[in-house]
Order: C-alpha cells, then sequence, then structure tokens
C-alpha cells in the first residue's frame, strides 16, 4: 500500500517544489537593459500571434525565448488580450503549467502594466452571464449557451488557481490571491440558478482541492448518505496521515477554512435541490403525453445534478444526501389529499397534507428547529442572569430568601474563578457564569463547538483584534452564510459579541440588505429569530424599521418600477421574519389590511407577494386563520369587482392557490391490460412515416379473434385526438391497410368517427372543440386513403351548415340552441376538411358538387356575426385554395341570391331529368346504369390520387360478341389453298425489295395508310357491316394489302371468303367497337341527369319546405 502511494507523494512534493520556486522568482522579479533587446515590429507581431494561438507546452520554448529577447514595452495590453486568448487552448496539465510560467516570465518584467490588464481580463473571462440575456434564451439555446461558456471558463479558471499559487494574482502584498479565488467561484455560483457552473467548481476541487481546502480525497469512491460524518472526517485525517500538504505556505490557513466552509454550504445547497427533484420524480406519477418532452428534460436534468453531486461529495469528503425511494413516496405533499382519514400520525399532518403550514419536512426544519445559545453560549455573554432571578421572584414568592442567598453565593463563585482566570478557559463547561467580558482584552475567544459534528473548525477570524474589529469581520461573513449551519454558527459568533453597539451595527446591517440579494432574507431571518430569544431588542428594532420602510412606500407607490424591487425585498424579509414569529401577527395582518384597502398597482404585487411568502403560514396558524380567511374572502371580492390587467390577475390567481391550494382527490391511474398498453404504445409513440409498415405488422400479429384485442383496437383508431395532429394521416392509412384484410374493422371505424362528429353538433361542448377538429380531420383523410368515398364528404359538410337550423336553413343573426350566431367553431371544422379533400373535387360531377355547396357555405358564414380575424383569414385561405377564382358576395343578399339561383337551376334539371326518363323505357336499363356508376365510383378514386397495385378495380362492361348464322364457321380447305397461294404470290412480289430494308425496322411494322385511302376504308367499312347484317351470308370481305415498290407506298384489295375465321373474328370486332361507341354516346349524353336525379329531387323537397315556410 505505501509503495503504491509513494509516486503519488513524489508527483505532489515536485509540484509544490515547483510553485514554491516560481512563487520565489515572482517575488524577486526580474529586471533588463531594454537596450540590449530587439524592438523589431515584426517579431513583436509573430510573438503576439503566435500567442494568441496557443501559450501551450509546445510553444512554451519559443515563446519564452521571445519574451527574453523583445523589449515588449510598448505592447503590453496586446499580450495580456492574446495570453487570456491563448489560454482558452489549454486542454492538459502541461500546457496549463506552460501558461503560468510564461505569464510569470511577462509579471517578472511588467508586474505594474502587464499583471493588472491581465487580472482584468481574466476577472471578465470568468464573469457569469448576466441573467437579462439568459432571460431571453430558450431552455436549449440556454443549455447549449452554459456548456460553450463553461468550456471556455475551465482551462481560464485552472490558469488563475495556479497564479494565485505563484504569487502573481494576490489579495494584498503579504497575502496569497486566495480570496480573489473564492470571491470569483462564489459569483459564478451564486448567479447560477441551474446550477451550470457546477462542473467548473468540481474541475477546481479535483486539481485544486489540496492545496486551497486542505482536501485529502479517501479511498472510497462514493461515501454512503447513512455514514456517520465523525467516522468519516476521522477517515479523511487518517489517509492524510503519511500524505503531503500540497498547500503549505502557499495559502492562508484561514482563507483555506473559508474556501472549505463555502464549499460545504453549496454542498449543502445542492443537496437539498437534489432531494427535492427526487420527489418531484418519484411522485411524478402518470406521465402524460404532452409532458412527456417535459419529463424527459426534468429527468437528464436530474440525472446530471446526481453525477455532479457525487463528484462534489467524493472531492469534499461529505455523505450524499438521503434520496427517499418509491416506497417513502408518502412523505412528500400531497395536495388535495384526504385528511380526515385519521390513519396517519398527528404529528405528520401539518407537513404530509394540503393542510399544514409547511410545504415539506425541510421547510418545516429550517423555520422551527432553531437551536438554543445558552447550549452553546454562557448565560453571561446571553445577559439572561437578571431575567432568571425576575422569573424566580415572580413564580416563588414564597423562597425569596433563599433565592438571593443561593444567587450571594453564587456571585463568590464567581469572583473566585475569575480571579484564578478560569473563566476563559473552561467557559464551555460552565453553567451560570456572570460579570462583563472587558472590551480591551487581548485574550483569544474560545470558540465553542458547532451544534452539528459536521461543521468544521471555526477559521481564525475572530483573532485578538479587538470586539469592533471581530463584529466587522463577522458581518463581513454573512452574505457567505448561505446555509442553516453557516447562519447558525454566525448568531453563535455574534453572541460572544453581545453588546449594545453590537446589536445597533447587527440591525443597521441587516436593514440594508442589497436589493439584489433577497436570498439572503431566509437565512438572515433565521439568524435574527435565534438571537431574539435572547436578545429581544433586535427583532423589535428590525421589524420598526421594516414597518418604516413599509409606510415609506405606500408613501412613494405611485413610483412603482424604481422601487420594485425595495418593494419585494422588504414584503420578502417581513414574510421570512413572520415565519419565525418574529412580526407580531397583528403588524403583519395590519400591513395585509393597508394594501387591501388601496388595492391597485403596487399593492397588488404587494399582496400577492405577502400570500406567497406568509400566506400558508397565517391561514393554518390557530391564532389567525379566521381573521386572515376573512381577509382572504375580502380580496377576492375586491378582485371580482376591480378590473385588473392580465398580468396582475395571474398573480393574484396564483398566490392565492399557493397559499391555499384546492382540494382534489388524487388521480388514480386507469388499469390497462398489457395488450392495451402495447397497442397504445406503437399507435401512440411508435408510428411514424418510417415505422408505418412494422406497425402494420405488428397489429396483424395480434390475436383478432379476441374480442378485448378488437375493441382496444377500435378505441384507439377512433380517438385520433390523441395522437400528434402530423400523424392523423398514417392512422388512416393503418384503417386502408387493414380495410383488405378485416373490412368489418373498418366500417366499425367510419360508422364511430361519422357518430362522433354528429354528437359533437348534437352537444357543443367548448372543451371537446379540439376533438372534434382532430375526428373532422380524421375523416378527410379516410378519404384520401379511398376508405369513405366522396358521398360521404358532401353529407357531412351540409350536415355541419345545416343540423341545428330549422328546416336545415340558417338564417341571418336567428339564434339557434345548437349553433349561436357568435359560435364560429363550424366555420372552422369546414374549413379543416376543404383543407384536407378540397383539391380533390377539381372535375367533373364532384366540382359541381362542391361548387354548389360553397355557395351555400359563403351564406352561412354571412348569416353569422361579423367573423373576427382569425376566423376571417382561416376562411379566406381555404376558400383561396380549393377555387382560387371564386366570386365572394360582399352582402347577405347577395349570397342568398346566389343560394336561390342554385336551387332554381337544380329544379330546372331535375324537372328535365323526370320529362326525359319518363318516355325512357329499356330492357337493358340496369345494364346501363351499373357501368355508370362503376364510372363515378373510378372517378372519385382517380380524384384521391393514391393508387395501389392490390386494388380491385371497377368491373368493365361485358364484351359484345356477334357471331355468324353459319353452323360452321371454320373455312374449307379448298379455300384454305387458294388463300396460301394469293399469300405466297404476293409475298414474292415484294421479296426483293424486302432484301433491302433492315429486318429490325421492317417497313410493315409501322406502315400507316394514306388519309385518303383510311377514309375511304373506314366507309367502305361501314358500308359492309351494314352489308353483312343485312346479308349475313355475304360472300366475300375486303381487306387491304399495302405493298411498297421503292419509296412509293401502293395498296390493293384482297378478297377474303366470309366463312373464314379472320374475316368471322373482324367482322365481330368492328360490330363489338360499334356497340362500345354507342354505348359511351348514350353514358355522355345522360350522364349528369340520371347521376344527379335524387340529389335534385331531395333539393327541391327543402326547397318547396322553405319556400312554404
Amino acid at each position: 500500500m505505501e509503495t503504491a502511494s509513494l509516486p503519488k507523494v513524489d508527483e505532489e512534493r515536485l509540484r509544490y517544489t515547483r510553485r514554491v520556486n516560481l512563487k520565489e522568482l515572482n517575488l524577486r522579479g526580474d529586471t533588463q537593459e531594454s537596450s540590449k533587446l530587439d524592438h523589431s515590429l515584426r517579431r513583436h507581431t509573430a510573438l503576439i500571434k503566435r500567442m494568441r494561438q496557443s501559450i501551450s507546452a509546445d510553444n512554451r520554448d519559443q515563446v519564452l525565448k521571445d519574451i527574453d529577447s523583445l523589449s515588449l514595452e510598448k505592447y503590453t495590453d496586446e499580450i495580456a488580450g492574446a495570453v487570456v486568448e491563448g489560454i482558452a487552448r489549454c486542454k492538459t496539465d502541461k500546457d496549463v503549467w506552460a501558461a503560468v510560467e510564461v505569464i510569470c516570465s511577462l509579471h517578472r518584467r511588467f508586474p505594474t502594466s502587464f499583471t493588472p490588464a491581465l487580472v482584468n481580463l481574466l476577472s471578465s473571462s470568468l464573469a457569469a452571464p448576466p441573467r437579462a440575456t439568459l432571460s431571453t434564451l430558450t431552455p436549449d439555446q440556454r443549455e447549449k449557451e452554459d456548456a460553450v461558456r463553461v468550456s471556455r471558463q475551465r482551462p481560464v479558471l485552472r490558469v488563475c488557481s495556479e497564479l494565485a499559487l505563484v504569487g502573481v494574482i494576490r489579495d494584498s502584498p503579504t497575502r496569497s490571491g486566495a480570496e480573489w479565488i473564492m470571491r470569483v467561484i462564489r459569483e459564478l455560483l451564486s448567479n447560477d440558478p441551474s446550477l451550470s457552473s457546477l462542473p467548473l467548481l468540481s474541475t477546481f476541487l479535483k486539481s485544486y482541492g489540496r492545496p486551497y481546502l486542505g482536501l485529502t480525497p479517501l479511498q472510497s469512491k462514493q461515501i454512503p448518505s447513512n455514514a456517520e460524518l465523525s467516522r468519516v472526517m476521522d477517515e479523511a485525517s487518517n489517509a492524510a496521515i503519511g500524505t503531503f500538504d500540497e498547500g503549505e505556505g502557499l495559502v492562508e490557513q484561514d482563507m483555506r477554512d473559508r474556501f472549505k466552509r463555502m464549499c460545504e454550504g453549496y454542498f449543502e445547497n445542492v443537496a437539498k435541490k437534489l432531494s427535492l427533484e427526487h420527489k418531484l420524480t418519484i411522485r411524478s406519477g402518470e406521465i402524460f403525453e404532452d409532458r412527456q418532452q417535459a419529463y424527459e428534460r426534468m429527468t437528464k436534468g436530474y440525472e446530471k445534478l446526481f453525477a455532479s453531486c457525487q463528484t462534489l461529495s467524493e472531492l469534499l469528503n461529505l455523505p450524499m444526501p438521503a434520496l427517499p425511494t418509491a416506497s417513502q413516496k408518502s412523505d412528500s405533499i400531497q395536495i388535495g389529499g384526504n385528511t380526515g382519514t385519521g390513519a396517519g400520525d398527528d404529528a405528520d399532518i401539518a407537513f404530509t397534507t394540503s393542510g399544514g403550514k409547511w410545504e415539506d419536512e425541510e421547510e418545516r426544519k429550517f423555520f422551527e428547529d432553531i437551536q438554543d445559545l445558552k447550549d452553546f453560549v454562557p448565560k453571561n455573554f446571553l445577559g439572561i442572569d437578571a431575567e432568571e432571578k425576575t422569573d424566580s421572584e415572580e413564580k416563588e414568592k414564597a423562597e425569596k430568601e433563599k433565592a438571593e442567598a443561593e444567587a450571594k453565593n453564587l456571585e463568590e463563585e464567581l469572583k473566585s474563578l475569575e480571579t484564578n482566570g478560569d473563566i476563559h478557559n473552561n467557559n464551555i463547561l460552565l453553567a451560570e457564569p456572570s460579570g462583563p467580558i472587558d472590551e480591551g482584552d487581548s485574550t483569544v475567544t474560545p470558540i465553542p463547538t458547532s451544534p452539528k459534528s459536521s461543521t468544521p473548525p471555526l477559521s481564525p477570524q475572530l483573532a485578538p483584534q479587538g470586539p469592533s474589529q471581530l463584529l466587522t469581520a463577522l458581518l463581513a461573513r454573512l452574505p457567505d452564510a448561505t446555509n442553516r449551519t453557516l447562519i447558525d454558527q454566525a448568531a453563535v459568533d455574534f453572541a460572544f459579541l453581545n453588546s449594545k453597539a453590537a446589536r445597533k451595527r447587527l440591525i443597521k446591517f441587516l436593514s440594508n440588505v442589497p436589493k439584489n440579494r433577497t436570498d439572503l432574507l431566509p437565512h438572515y431571518s433565521r439568524l435574527v429569530a435565534t438571537l431574539d430569544k435572547y436578545m429581544p431588542d433586535i427583532g423589535s428594532d428590525l421589524v420598526v424599521s421594516l414597518e418604516e420602510e413599509f409606510r415609506y412606500l405606500q408613501r412613494k407607490k405611485n413610483v412603482v418600477k424604481e422601487l420594485s424591487e425595495l418593494r419585494l425585498k422588504n414584503i420578502t424579509f417581513l414574510s421570512n421574519l413572520t415565519k419565525f414569529r418574529v412580526v407580531p401577527t397583528h403588524v403583519i395582518l395590519h400591513i395585509f389590511k393597508v394594501c387591501l384597502d388601496d388595492f391597485s398597482g403596487a399593492n397588488v404585487e404587494n399582496v400577492a407577494l405577502l400570500l406567497e411568502g406568509c400566506g400558508r403560514f397565517l391561514l393554518r396558524s390557530e391564532e389567525t386563520k379566521e381573521r386572515f380567511s376573512t381577509m382572504l374572502e375580502l380580496m377576492r371580492r375586491k378582485q371580482s369587482m376591480q378590473h385588473f390587467d392580465s398580468r396582475q390577475i395571474l398573480l393574484l390567481e396564483n398566490a392565492y392557490y399557493q397559499c391555499n391550494p384546492p382540494e382534489r382527490p388524487p388521480l388514480i391511474e386507469k388499469e390497462r391490460t398489457p395488450v392495451e398498453l402495447f397497442i397504445r404504445h406503437i399507435i401512440y409513440d411508435v408510428l411514424s412515416k418510417k415505422t408505418i409498415d412494422k406497425v402494420l405488422k405488428l397489429i396483424r400479429k395480434l390475436d383478432w379473434d379476441d374480442p378485448t384485442v378488437g375493441h382496444s383496437l377500435l378505441k384507439v383508431f377512433t380517438k385520433p385526438w390523441k395522437l400528434k395532429y402530423s400523424n392523423i394521416g398514417l392512422l388512416a392509412m393503418l384503417t386502408y391497410d387493414l380495410q383488405r384484410y378485416y373490412p368489418s374493422f373498418a366500417v366499425a371505424v367510419v360508422d364511430q368517427v361519422v357518430e362522433d362528429i354528429r354528437r359533437g353538433l348534437e352537444v357543443n361542448l367548448y372543451s371537446v372543440n379540439q376533438q372534434r377538429v382532430a375526428t373532422v380531420k380524421y375523416l378527410g383523410e379516410l378519404y384520401i386513403y379511398r376508405v369513405v368515398n366522396s358521398s360521404l364528404i358532401f353529407d357531412t359538410l351540409w350536415l355541419l351548415v345545416t343540423f341545428g337550423h330549422p328546416d336545415g336553413h340558417p338564417l341571418p343573426r336567428l339564434p339557434s340552441p345548437l349553433d349561436m350566431p357568435d359560435d364560429f367553431f363550424r366555420i372552422r371544422l369546414v374549413c379543416v376538411l376543404l383543407d384536407t379533400v378540397g383539391m380533390c373535387f377539381d372535375r367533373g360531377r364532384q366540382m359541381r358538387k362542391l361548387d354548389n355547396f360553397l355557395v351555400f357555405f359563403q351564406y352561412y358564414a354571412l348569416c353569422k356575426e361579423e367573423l373576427p380575424t382569425e376566423v376571417d383569414f382561416m376562411l379566406s385561405d381555404s376558400l383561396e385554395a380549393v377555387r382560387p377564382k371564386l366570386l365572394i358576395p360582399k352582402s347577405i343578399e347577395e349570397a342568398a341570391k346566389a343560394v336561390d339561383d342554385v336551387f332554381n337551376v337544380a329544379i330546372q334539371n331535375a324537372g328535365l331529368t323526370q320529362e326525359g326518363e319518363s318516355g325512357e323505357e329499356s330492357d337493358d336499363g340496369n345494364d346501363s346504369e351499373r357501368p355508370r356508376e362503376d364510372e363515378d365510383d373510378e372517378e372519385d378514386r382517380s380524384t384521391a390520387g393514391h393508387e395501389s397495385a392490390t386494388d380491385e378495380r371497377a368491373p368493365s362492361p361485358e364484351p359484345v360478341v356477334v357471331l355468324s348464322a353459319q353452323e360452321h364457321l371454320g373455312p374449307s380447305q379448298e379455300a384454305d389453298e387458294e388463300f396460301a397461294k394469293e399469300l405466297a404470290k404476293i409475298i414474292t412480289e415484294s421479296s426483293a425489295d424486302s432484301r433491302k430494308i433492315d429486318k429490325k425496322s421492317a417497313w410493315w411494322d409501322n406502315a400507316v395508310l394514306a388519309p385518303s385511302v383510311r377514309k375511304k376504308r373506314v366507309e367502305e367499312t361501314e358500308q359492309n357491316i351494314e352489308g353483312d347484317a343485312d346479308h349475313p351470308n355475304g360472300s366475300v370481305m375486303n381487306f387491304t394489302v399495302i405493298t411498297r415498290r421503292g419509296n412509293k407506298q401502293q395498296t390493293r384489295n384482297l378478297p377474303v371468303p366470309a366463312e373464314t375465321a379472320l374475316a368471322v373474328h373482324t367482322r365481330s370486332a368492328q360490330l363489338q367497337d360499334k356497340v362500345e361507341q354507342q354505348h359511351l354516346k348514350q353514358l355522355v349524353l345522360n350522364y349528369e341527369q340520371r347521376e344527379e336525379l335524387e340529389e335534385l329531387k331531395a333539393e327541391q323537397v327543402n326547397l318547396k319546405i322553405r319556400l312554404a315556410g
């Protein structure tokens, strides 16, 4: 073990020796004759550039050589700036030490011109970022900014720590720069509520914890939270045996003690915040979807805080705080919990339920567990001898003589002790010493043990300097006392300096707290509460001073902005003193009443601060419960009657509910089966464009025969508002994919979606508006993916603008229980549906149907009151996207006239259709109607714009085959032989020319008849078809054969017997084409009338009803 530790001790000794030698060189200084040095501008510029790039170990020798050979007198400011930039690139220990040597070399040559400029620049580099700048950044930007700042300040802090040890940075000519380093670190940590500067403190403690704090790392990597502090300190002291004190002679002992106390106090604050963050994580309960990102950010911050706290625990040799587990969750606050069960302990009710005075156990300990000074300070310093006598005389009048005798004997004993000089050596063991302390005594005042064993020994700041100097040092230490241990130790220290003059100085100091240090007020209030028991004039005089300040601020209530920080400090101080019971209850209630009497302007903020500061305490204390609850009711009544801006209303509401949170039962998490949780996970969390195929496979692998699985899937697929709005289209795509395997499931989804839309129109609740928007969007996406047809879309559009109105017709400004004139939400729903599917209706019958609806929709919008700007813009954007050239009516009369015109045209078309159909009765009516419907369906599918190779297309019309009347259609053997001879003859005649043509581009592959020949052939073909129809037993059929001689194309007729297969098939194809042409012609002529008959009839009935009404 010892051999393993020898190299480390040697390394520490080597480091210490280098620092001591370098410090001695810096104290001696260096003088060189400037006449022997180089004044070249080029070399000076090159040196500054090299230092700006880096002053690490690689450039150390060259930079030192240039420093010794160049004059540098005129460039000290530029060199200082270059050094600061070069320090930022020092990453390793060797680079840091090289930078220190370079700076020391410059310091020895220019101690008055270079060093002050460098120290100022280093101080600016280590300054905390201004809060005004950070407040304008988003959390992500602030996190990145903090990370960049920490990486930039880390090498600067290491170099500054070395410079303070080697004598470049000094607090005074006889002291090191430890206080400068401590002040820089304190400013970084105190102005960092997000604890982003914790890595800087960890870096400092790892590298310089031993010289600056005298810390010796333990062998264990982590100290358990339940470890006893005495055992931990013993281990630290044992570990220090045999090691080398690296900071001896470099840092003063008092600074090491102060530095250590500051770091331990900061660790206590970090541990407190860690405990609070841990409580938040274990009592989070169910994580809602909209809070998932915030929860992940909080978890990430907690893990980082936990790692930082562990690092500080190892470096400071302090135990980790005890973190409650999930089983100890009941110790946290349960707002609205049931306090009337009586099952818990009565002593814990005060802080574990919403009815307690304190928010948690830590706050209760801070405000109630106050140390008693008489346990640590002799009673003669507290001035309680006379009080004890007075109390004994009042309580025991019958034993007055006996008490006087005992007092005399006690005085004699004390005098004898004083003469022997034992009072100063044994003041901790004395029961009741007496006699005033001699202010001119130069002996060292003994310091009692702290109430906690974890308190380190007090630094020798209470040295034999006199009470005035001791009190000045104590007051200077108070701004650093930011935890319970330090403030309790400060109270003990002040008790030893107790005098009337000291108390007046303390009151004056506490009355002049800086306005921006409100974080000190709770600790100062604890100091006053600790001293108030034996020095009541401190508390009473401070309260009087704060009351006078409050009255002054009331007289200056018109000055709002300039005195806002002063008001905040005043009210916060009074609130904390109230919770320590230093401020009398009638005083704080009077202050609250004064603010209520003039409940406006700055007093609104004062009331909010009072409620946040001590409202919970006053409302739950027995002596102030009734009066303060009456004042709260008065405040609520005034708040409802007066007019406040949104900021003031928010302040008052937050303060009131923080003071008196509403009681509500705890959230009960719904129990779900594992399959249901899995379905929700893959739909709500996993579903995305990249994973939709994977999700589809997982859903298909489920047990669809299980009713619970089908019910769970149906619930998820019919609640699109639980998904991200951008993922609703993906849910519709999944429905389309599942439709091929489970058609009934898709039908159930569509049925439920339509039912939800109608139920939303019937109920019309504001709380479900977001769900209604998502449902309408979902219906549009279902049409895009061909799950529903266009008829359902148009039915929904007309339902949105007519439901709930008399006879389905809205009237201008006519109130309707389900659709009031000032309710514009249905317009939003129609716009959402149009934005989703409107671009699909741009041709054919759907385009005309949409045009008719848009005319009525504009009339519906004008029936409302004046549209808000947001709704007006939404309506304009939707109409422009669907129909850019649509004419917008300017008045309700124009819109009504346009609607009447649409209905009139519809009635006329309906009448013509009825007349046309009354005289047309044919046997193939059903056959012609089926292709028409199929064509409409095909048009709906084509407008959707989504095609799939696996979809089934609409059936085509069955081909009409015309057969010959002859029983035997095949040609005879003689006809075949004659046809073969003629064909061989034609081929032989053109064989000579065919040899000259490339076989790949044969002319007959692309031969085309001339227009005149083609026209003639068409006429002959029609005549042949008609002739064949009249004379089915025709003998021949003429074919045209194309030949070419040279570049000239020739045609000749080839008669083919009508009984051959070629002639029969050709005649059948010609007849079939003619039948199809006639059929298509009939479809085109009757397309609109046959398709719109039923809709026009319905519109005619509605029009008649409206006209009759």
